[in-house]
This record gives C-alpha cells, structure tokens and sequence, in this order.
C-alpha cells in the first residue's frame, strides 16, 4: 500500500486566473492510497494536527465560521485539502498574508489540484513543501518541529517579499485601484500601466531626482544650501585631518557632534562630545566610515525624524534615550540585557519598532564620558546613559508645530526631494525651532517608514496613502484602457480592428494577438510571446496609451490574465479546445468556469462584451460588475430584445445596417455598403458586431467607427519584423478596394 503523498507539479499563475484575481501557486498532488484514508480515519490525525497549527481554529474552510476546518478534520477530509490549510497555517507564522486556497479533485483518482494564493512563487512552494512534510509526519505520527518549518519560510518571505516600506505603499495603491506590477526581484514596483504609469523603489520614486539624492548624501553641502536658504542648521566644519579636530571643534563651540559627511544609519555618529581626546577618536571612527568628517555644533533635546511627502509633513516620530539604573550587583551589559533588550517591542525582524540596544562605539564612548565601561557594575540607584538618541519610534505627528512642519517641507525643497525624512533634534516639536535653539541635522532620501507603519508608542499614519497620492492625485487610478478578448472565432482579427478604431481617436495602442505583438505601428514580434509575457511587456511601455489582448482559455489556466483589471471584455464563445486536456478541462461546463475570468475582471466603470447568440457566453452577463453589451444575429424575440427592454444595450443587425439598440432609440453604426467591403476583407458579420459593441464600450463615436471599419485592410498579410521591418500591423485601404 503506498500510503505517501507526491508533488507531481508546481506552476505558479502569475495574474487573474480560474481560481482567484491574484497570483496562486497550482500544485498537482497525487495522495496515492492515502485516497482511502480521509482524516477521520486516521487515528489521533486531527488532534495531532491541531497540537502543531496552533491558529488552525481560525480557518473557517467551507463552512464559513471559525474552526470549520477542524470540524472537517474530524468529520473527515482528504490530504489535497489538508495540505491546502497547512501551507495558509505556516504562510501566517511566517508572517506572510495568504489568505486563499483551494482543493479540487481531478478525473484521476487520488490527484487533486492544490491552490495557494498571494505570496511570491519560492515562498510559497516552501510553505506548501513544508505542509506535505508535517501532514505525512502526522499520519505517520513521528515528531516534526513546526518552529523550523516556519523559519525556513519566513527565511525566503524576508528574501522575496517585497519590504515593509515598498509594501504600504503597494497595498494603498491597490486599495485605491491603481494596479501595481513587481518588475524585480527587489523593491522595484510599477504602480499603474503603459502612458499612466509610476514607478517607486521603496520610499523612492521616478521624481526623486538623482542629483538631489546626491545631495542628500553629501551633509556638508546639503547644510551649506539648506543654511543660505533660512533653514536652521548647526554650524559645523568639514574637517579632513584629525590634527585639526580640536581646533574644529572649539571654533564651532562645544560639545560638538562628529559624523561622516555621507554616512547613514547613524553609524560613526557621536554626539555631545567636549573632551580633545575624544573627538579626535571619534574623528578616526567617522573617517572609516565616510569619505570625510563633519565636526558640528551639538544641539541639545531629542531626535525626531519628519517624513515630508510633497511637500508636507505627513508622519512624525521621536526618538528617547536609552539608559538603564545600576542595582550593585550587575554589570551594565547584564543591565542592558534585563532592562533595555527584555522589551518585547524590541527584535531584530521588521514586526519589532525597536531595535536590541548594543555596545557600539558611540556607546562605549557614552559609557567612558561617565567613567564606565561594558564590564562595570554600577551602584544601585545610579542612571547609566547608553544611548543620547535611541530608536527613533514615539508617534508626534499630531504635535508638530506649524512652522516646524513648514521648515521641514522648506528643507526638503531645498535639497530637491519629493520624499524625504528630515531629522531634526529639538526639546519640543511643539514649539517653533528658533525657540528652543533646534535645527534641522540631516534630510535624507529614500527614508525608512517602518517607524511611521509601527510605532513603539502613538497610532500608525498612513504614509503609503500620503505617497500614492502625491504620485496620482485625487481621482486617478494610472490606468489606460485595457480591451481583453477571450474566445476562438477570429478574436485576432476582431482585436486588430478594435486597435485601428482606437488609434484613430490619436491613441498609441498596443497589441497582442496571434498575428504578433505591435505597438502603434511597428511590429514588435511574430508569433507573439505567451499571452501573459506579452501583456506584461506592453503594460509596462511608457509609450502604450491603450492595449488590446486575446486570450485563449488554455493562456488563462497557464499563466493567468496579465492585467488585473480591463475596461472591455470581450468574450466571443466557450468552445472545449484539445489544449484545454493538459489541465484536466474536458467539459464545457470546466471551459466555461475558465472563460468566466474574462468578465470577472470587468471594471465596474467598464463593460462586458458578449455575444448573446452562444447561450453559455449569455450567462456570463450576471457576472459583470460593469455594463453588459450584447450583440447577436436575433433581436426581435431572444435575449437581446429582452436586454435593451431591461435598459441595457446591444449591437446586431436591422435592414441590412449594422445598429446600436437600447430602450426605445435605434443608432446607426455601420451602413450595408461599409459592411459589404469589410465582408470582402474578410471581417465576417459576427466580427463585425463585436468589433462595433467594443468600439461603443469605449465610447468612440459612429463617425469614427465608420471610417474605421472603411480603412482597415484585413487582406494584408501580417509581416514579421525580420522580413519586411517596422511596417503598420493596419494598412490604410485604397478607395479602390
């Protein structure tokens, strides 16, 4: 009896698929005998189980309330669909959102297929790899520790998934509807498509100028121009020899800070510094880790860090002194370990706002100024300063005085960046600067928001929405419109002439088809890659101002849709294709759950695209969240009499004329005689209908519709590129013709 589980094939789905809207990870998993052996069979499986997923009673399975999923354990279910939760249970201890999945079975007994969505591909093969191994280490009742399982795969979550800062941002876009696109393996997001398009790199964006980046890095230039511009800012003097330091320093006035001029993350930084040979160790410090030394005044009061977003300071957060008090007995590394690091807030992962506090050479420097070291004991009763700033992560952003936040929006003008974290030390952020004697100390591109998404102390602010809509403004969502076509009757030809129709309003339009993939008029490549590549790569074109796709539903079940959204969908028919066999679709029932995908992703300001004389596309039309346009060959009686009563609208044929019907008004398209030369092109009655219900979907007017159908040159054979070069994929015809 082969009572194992086998994996026989992973493909990951990029875009909208027959399962979901977003990306899922498909597993064929063949349970050989284990078929005969559902949960409940197997004894001690569910409570085994339970014991190892500790949030499993949060799954609510298809039963749809809390602890379904254990119900079903107990009652009975097979490991396709026990795999399914664990790999979602492990994906959560990871700490990575997966909040779908589905168990399916196949014409084969004892194969199922295995769905798990919305993490990047390596994550969540290792989550699902990782449940095959615990479900058979429970039937066989041997021990598996679920702690390492969860820390291989937040291993690769940390390595794949896209950073804290970059996430809020794409998490807000996609709220808002903006359709977001990785194009790296890193940090690197295109928010919207084509011509609408932005791109952000973390806290970066395509406006963030190179040249005020640079800036930012160079702190001594960066005071000079914030200081001739009225920005408060400590004096100081760029200091290239240590014979000098001393010197430096008593001309700037002590205590003094020393720090590289193009360091980060507070590293070589020490602060409050009055003793020679101090800053001259300092200085040596600071030396390695920059290209040269600031030597500054030292501005009393703590540390706060503005994030400025067009302008505006949209988060604020303080930092505080770490310190920690002697009890006689410890030394003040034990005391840093029981009074500073015990702190649950504080870790090294991104859920933790506060960083462990170490013995750094600031710090010791700290310690040594009060006569310690890392090895003393301090008496009970005495405070040790350990840190004169420490994590910047307190929540102030409601305190923030008006002209601070006016300085803070000024110094990052001045610099040049559109997204910037000004630090800036002050007693009170309440106050004005001049005031107190604050000063604005550094403005820094690309700023970390982790301290702003989950601070120590004070509310979360909403940093990625600040961002988003200093990038789109109110009201837009970066699309362009997006014509998908699914189906087998001439869609090729149908999408050409939906793309000509659509040039003619002066739009640059992409295309992918069978016939090749094109933009505006030059012909990219013959045949056109996969259905998903080519829509990737004409969505991300910053020269594409409207796309139109096909799709066959053998691309849907490979790949996905590749586009999360569209304007117009267009589905032709369901027809059951030889391709479809490989993914185990046979039925037209199957088939039509595929094709179905085409109006899912229908934006509720767009419209669905059916032809009403296939019965199987006609039910489509309650899936739409947008407008349905029908067309087909019977208006007097069927379906789309039925329709254009109900308020809807349709595209068929009356008198030989080609007309657009809707309640009681008749428009007009096409007249017999265009309709008669596009017959000699080769556009035949049904794509004709289609070609003008997409064309009214995307509001272009009769009158260009007709001069559209009366230039486009059907007959002309399509060229690949190697043969005659960059040529029109849609020739003008000859009044001849």
């Amino acid at each position: 009896m082969n009572k194992t589980i086998e994996i026989v094939s992973l493909r990951h789905v990029r875009g909208p698929n027959l399962w979901t809207y977003w990306p899922v990870l498909e597993a064929i998993v063949d349970i050989h005998d284990l078929e005969d052996f559902p949960s409940n069979l197997i004894e001690g499986l569910p409570e085994r189980l339970v014991a190892w997923g500790p949030t499993l009673i949060e799954h609510r399975c298809s039963i749809g309330e809390r602890g379904g999923f254990v119900q079903r354990l107990h009652e009975g279910t097979w490991p396709g669909h026990i795999m399914e939760h664990l790999g979602l249970e492990l994906l959560g201890l990871a700490g990575v959102p997966a909040g779908f999945g589905r168990a399916r079975e196949t014409s084969k007994r004892g194969v199922y297929k295995v769905v798990i969505g919305s993490a990047p591909p390596a994550v969540a093969e290792a989550a699902l790899l990782e449940a095959r191994d615990l479900l058979m280490a429970a039937i066989e009742d041997r021990p598996f520790d679920v702690a390492a399982a969860v820390e291989r795969v937040r291993a690769l979550a940390d390595r794949h998934c896209l950073g804290p800062s970059t996430a809020c941002i794409v998490d807000a876009a996609v709220a808002r509807g903006i359709p977001a696109m990785r194009l790296n393996e890193g940090n690197l997001v295109q928010l919207g498509q084509g011509a609408s398009q932005r791109r952000i790199w973390t806290a970066e964006t395509d406006r963030t100028s190179a040249i005020a980046e640079t800036i930012s890095r160079d702190k001594d230039l960066s005071k000079r121009l914030l200081a001739a511009c009225g920005v408060p800012v400590p004096e100081g003097e760029l200091v290239d020899d240590v014979a000098r330091a001393w010197e430096a320093a008593r001309s700037v006035g002590l205590p003094v800070v020393v720090k590289p001029v193009d360091g980060n993350h507070g590293r070589g930084v020490f602060t409050c510094l009055d003793r020679r040979e101090e800053i001259e160790a300092a200085w040596r410090i600071a030396a390695e880790e920059g290209s040269g030394v600031i030597i500054e005044r030292f501005v009393p009061g703590n540390e706060h860090r503005l994030l400025v977003v067009g302008g505006r300071v949209v988060a604020a957060a303080r930092g505080e002194p770490a310190s920690v008090v002697g009890d006689g007995r410890s030394t003040v590394l034990e005391l840093i370990a029981a009074q500073l690091n015990s702190d649950p807030r504080r870790g090294t992962s991104e859920n933790h706002p506060l960083n462990p506090v170490g013995i750094d050479s600031p710090a010791r420097a700290e310690l040594a100024r009060q006569g310690l070291t890392p090895e003393s004991v301090p008496e009970a009763g005495r405070e040790v300063l350990i840190q004169r700033n420490g994590n910047v992560a307190f929540d102030v952003t409601d305190q923030v005085h008006p002209e601070v936040a006016r300085v803070a929006g000024l110094a990052a003008r001045v610099i040049g960046l559109d997204i910037a974290g000004i630090d800036l030390v002050a007693t009170d952020i309440g106050r004005p600067l001049a005031e107190q004697g604050g000063a604005i100390v550094e403005v820094n591109a690309g700023p970390g928001l982790l301290m702003h998404l989950r601070p120590a102390e004070g509310k979360p602010r909403p940093v990625g929405e600040a961002i988003v809509e200093h990038l789109f403004g109110r009201g837009s969502d970066g699309r362009i419109p997006v014509v998908g076509i699914t189906g087998t009757c001439e869609t090729s030809r149908v999408a050409r002439l939906v793309a000509w129709l659509m040039q003619l309003q002066g739009r640059r339009v992409g295309l992918a088809c069978e016939d090749g993939l094109f933009i505006g008029d030059r012909h990219l490549a013959h045949p056109a890659p996969a259905s998903y590549d080519a829509g990737h790569l004409l969505l991300v074109n910053p020269t594409v101002e409207a796309a139109v796709f096909t799709h066959r539903a053998a691309d849907i079940l490979a790949d996905g849709l590749p586009y999360d959204r569209c304007q117009v969908g267009l589905v032709t028919d369901v027809t059951v294709e030889p391709a479809l066999a490989r993914f185990d679709v046979t039925t037209p029932a199957q088939a039509w759950r595929v094709v179905r995908t085409q109006v899912d992703v229908v934006l509720a300001s767009g419209a669905a695209v059916l032809n009403a004389d296939d019965p199987a596309v006609l039910e489509m039309a309650e899936l739409c969240d947008g407008e349905v346009i029908l067309y087909g060959s019977d208006p007097g009686t069927g379906p789309i009499a039925g329709h254009c009563r109900d308020g809807g609208q349709a595209v068929h044929f009356r008198d030989g004329r080609l007309v657009l019907a809707g309640g009681d008004h008749v428009v007009t398209l096409l007249e017999p005689s265009t309709l008669a030369r596009c017959a000699r092109r080769g556009v035949d009655a049904a794509s004709a209908m289609a070609v003008a219900a997409c064309a009214v979907a995307l509001g272009i007017p009769p009158e260009v519709m007709r001069t559209g159908f009366d230039t486009f040159d059907a007959d002309r054979e399509t060229d690949s590129p190697d043969d005659r070069g960059a040529r029109p994929y849609l020739s003008v015809a000859t009044s001849a013709r």
